[in-house]
């Protein structure tokens, strides 16, 4: 006696074949409360009722049985066990030979490839960490077929051509003997799978071009040239098969004052001579702000002043590099005659040999003339 066609599980739920996982939650418990057997005591079709639900519930909810419905549909022709099954033919075979049921080669969507982005981030950006958004141009599943490349009502068909192994062996012979030759299935490309209707929006590929807006975390201390790897977030595959990878590689723009080094970050400040001998408190601007940073009296050109926690955070750790200063003292080249006349008295308190003032033009004219 013939089987009756299962009736398909959408329908059953009453939603729509690109409905959320919450659409199709909220649409189970609705049905579940209403043919429960326990509000429906002696009703046995609402006993049925209930059960169907219960089934497409079941092949819905899991991402991986949903996926296998749509490719395959209610019949499932693709040769895998059936959504309420859980364990079918084909990963019978899986399990003990790594293999398809039919053939082994291989068949079935194939991955989709992987696909790389250019975030460009400021060092404080890289250093504090942030979630960005990312505006993609990918490809995306059909959202009219829902991925599988066919119309609405159909389903893909095993490839008579290579009995759904996506491969087709050849057999030739040569001085050695018999060489068998094996190779993708030009009747399917390789996926094991016919459209005998495509979709006219894809066309039957399963997967259309269109914007992507991805919001990527950034996690803090992040480096120049450093990737972030988003599982299969990438472009869509043929047909229904897994989504490739996105990676984000990270370019650090160059910064006006500081330079990175590890966790640690370098900036150079330069004071004037004076302030380097009679010691100064600077106001140093940091990626977290200002910080006051007290110049002891007599330091010396090159020395390096460090405030901890002010470099960028490990990756590792989370523990705050340092921001060391370097000190350029910068000794004038241009004196009025009263600031080289105070220096040389300061020079003879310490008893130092230094040249004469030079006496500009100026000077000269006013000694030669006087004032008048």
């Amino acid at each position: 006696m013939p089987t009756a066609t299962p009736r398909d599980f959408y329908e059953v739920l009453g939603v729509d074949r690109n409905a959320t996982d919450d659409q199709i939650k909220r649409a189970y418990r609705a049905l579940a409360r209403k043919y429960h057997p326990d509000a429906n005591q002696n009703d046995a079709s609402s006993a049925e009722h209930f059960k169907e639900v219960s089934v497409a519930y079941e092949a819905l909810s899991d991402p991986e049985k949903r996926r296998r419905y749509d490719m395959f549909g209610p019949d499932n022709s693709g040769g895998g066990g059936g959504p309420a099954d859980g364990f079918g033919l084909n990963d019978l075979f899986g399990a003990f030979f790594g293999g398809s049921g039919f053939g082994g080669g291989g068949g079935g969507p194939r991955r989709g490839p992987d696909a790389e982005y250019v975030l460009d981030l400021t060092l404080e950006q890289a250093a504090a960490g942030a979630t960005h958004e990312l505006d993609l141009n990918l490809q995306v599943a059909c959202e009219d077929c829902g991925g599988n490349g066919c119309q609405q009502g159909t389903f893909p068909q095993r490839c008579s051509a290579c009995s759904g192994s996506g491969e087709v062996r050849m057999m030739r012979r040569s001085i050695l003997g018999q060489i068998v030759t094996a190779g993708p299935c030009e009747t399917c490309a390789g996926t094991g799978q016919t459209i005998p209707a495509p979709c006219a929006t894809c066309r039957g590929e399963g997967r259309v071009r269109d914007t992507v807006h991805l919001p990527v975390d950034v996690p803090a201390g992040i480096d120049n040239g450093q990737r972030l790897r988003l599982s299969g977030r990438g472009p869509a595959a043929q047909r229904g098969g897994a989504s490739g990878d996105l990676y984000v590689t990270i370019r650090v723009r160059p910064h006006d004052r500081f330079e990175r080094d590890g966790d640690d970050l370098h900036m150079a400040q330069r004071i004037a001579m004076t302030q380097a001998a009679l010691g100064i408190t600077l106001n140093i601007s940091t990626i977290d702000g200002n910080e006051e940073v007290i110049v002891a009296p007599g330091t010396q050109g090159g020395h390096i002043i460090k405030i901890k926690g002010r470099g960028v955070p490990s990756l590792r750790t989370g523990r705050r590099g340092d921001l060391h200063v370097h000190l350029d003292v910068e000794v004038p080249t241009r004196l009025n005659a009263e600031q080289a006349d105070l220096l040389a008295q300061f020079a003879e308190l310490r008893g130092e040999l230094v040249d004469e003032p030079r006496e500009g033009i100026f000077s000269r004219l006013r000694s030669a003339f006087g004032d008048r």
